[in-house]
């Protein structure tokens, strides 16, 4: 029964990995299909006057899906090529100047876009900004991406803002101001940090550059008597 058991644990474990991958990629490629719809509603009105067949073969609904996702990857394509041209980065100016004017808009959209450029990992570790801090206590440690440092004054210590991902769900997590000092940096890029956190911590290193306290360091031996009563816990009685 216990070889069962274990067969069916691993089993699962083996399958949830796969499970969650298809389940982002299948809900990243609806996403992208369900904004291509419109497209292809209008290409097919324009169409349809001419050759009502072809018209009829885009609204079907595999070819239609296709159609969609190709077109949006066509248009992100085409929007990252003019978003890195002098043009391009001339009317993503514009862009940010019209969403200023607008209050509401201008927090969400500033601070959206301040949090996406500085997770935006390129692979490299050079120039990163990956750290470990104390949270959420002293002896515990988490991985962070600092996103903004504030100069030391006569009245405080050089901080950084560091925005601490949960797991599995990187988009949403703490926002933590800490002391330059307290923060253990890392050699990671910022998309080694994102598999850390989505994977729960499994594709990680053997080490971590922590300098752990003298108490933490060395290890705690339960006595005889210790163990004995962790192994047979002595029953409550009510008061």
């Amino acid at each position: 029964m216990q070889s069962i058991t274990r067969h069916i644990i691993t089993g699962v474990l083996t399958v949830i990995p796969l499970f969650v991958t298809v389940w982002i990629v299948w809900f990243v490629v609806d996403m992208l299909i369900w904004t291509g719809r419109p497209a292809t509603l209008a290409l097919s009105g324009m169409v349809r006057p001419t050759s009502p067949e072809a018209a009829d073969l885009i609204l079907a609904g595999w070819f239609q899906s296709g159609l969609a996702l190709l077109l949006v990857l066509i248009f992100l394509y085409v929007l990252g090529r003019v978003a890195n041209a002098v043009v391009g980065r001339r009317f993503l100016g514009m862009v940010d100047r019209l969403v200023d004017a607008v209050p509401l808009a201008r927090t969400i959209y500033g601070a959206t876009r301040t949090l996406i450029r500085s997770m935006g990992g390129d692979g490299v570790a050079a120039g990163q900004r990956v750290v470990l801090i104390e949270f959420p206590s002293r002896d515990m440690r988490v991985v962070g991406i600092v996103t903004r440092i504030f100069p030391a004054t006569e009245d405080q210590p050089e901080l950084a803002t560091v925005y601490v991902p949960t797991t599995p769900n990187p988009t949403s997590g703490f926002v933590e101001i800490v002391p330059t000092s307290r923060l253990t940096w890392l050699d990671w890029s910022k998309n080694d940090a994102m598999a850390f956190i989505v994977s729960g911590g499994s594709m990680s290193p053997d080490t971590f550059p922590i300098n752990w306290p003298e108490d933490i360091r060395r290890p705690i031996i339960p006595s005889d008597a210790q163990a004995g009563s962790a192994r047979n816990p002595e029953p409550q009685t009510g008061q």
